[in-house]
């Protein structure tokens, strides 16, 4: 008997990808690395006296956390069958992601880019880690997007195969994202 999370043979058979969304989806995602990437080497913060929202790496970091969270649960599930729970952990970490992003562009809008001390005995591995972390984000998000969009639509072949990938990489983006933050704030 099919639940509303599975489909029929001839629906998967007849499920083609069309390759307009695809694209699409890796041009937003290009579009919001550029941003960032304007927000980060280009824009000149608009609050450099830091007075406002000043919590927010904080919040950036608790959500980073909670995604973590959430993905390690959403992974703990499919590998139980529990699909109707994969499901909604799925979800809350693509909130939770899609809020720290939103918080993230506000932060480095107000903010600018937050400076480590390159002569801390840390900085070597910090950087390391933070240029990981930045290449494999932008690598994230179309996975996750496209990930997504094959859930959605009922190409659950195509979103495991994929979700294989999908996973692991925004899985590492989200915790390096909480370490990240705690070295900034141990170093400042």
């Amino acid at each position: 008997m099919n639940t509303e999370l599975e489909t029929t043979p001839q629906q998967r058979a007849g499920a083609r990808t069309p390759a307009g969304v695809v694209a699409v989806i890796v041009a937003v995602s290009a579009a919001a690395s550029a941003l960032i990437c304007w927000l980060v080497y280009f824009h000149a913060p608009t609050d450099v006296g830091r007075a406002h929202l000043r919590s927010l790496p904080l919040v950036n970091a608790v959500l980073n956390a909670l995604a973590t969270v959430a993905l390690l649960f959403g992974w703990s599930f499919i590998r139980s069958r529990k699909v109707r729970q994969h499901r909604a952990s799925m979800f809350s970490a693509f909130f939770f992601s899609s809020i720290f992003l939103i918080s993230y562009l506000v932060n480095f809008t107000l903010h600018g880019e937050t400076k480590f001390n390159r002569l801390s005995a840390w900085w070597p591995f910090y950087w390391k880690l933070l240029a990981s972390h930045i290449l494999l984000s932008m690598v994230a998000l179309p996975l996750i997007l496209i990930t997504f969009f094959f859930s959605l639509t009922g190409r659950f072949p195509a979103h495991k195969r994929l979700a294989r990938y999908t996973l692991p990489i925004w899985l590492y983006v989200s915790a390096t994202g909480v370490i990240v933050y705690l070295m900034q704030a141990a170093i400042r």
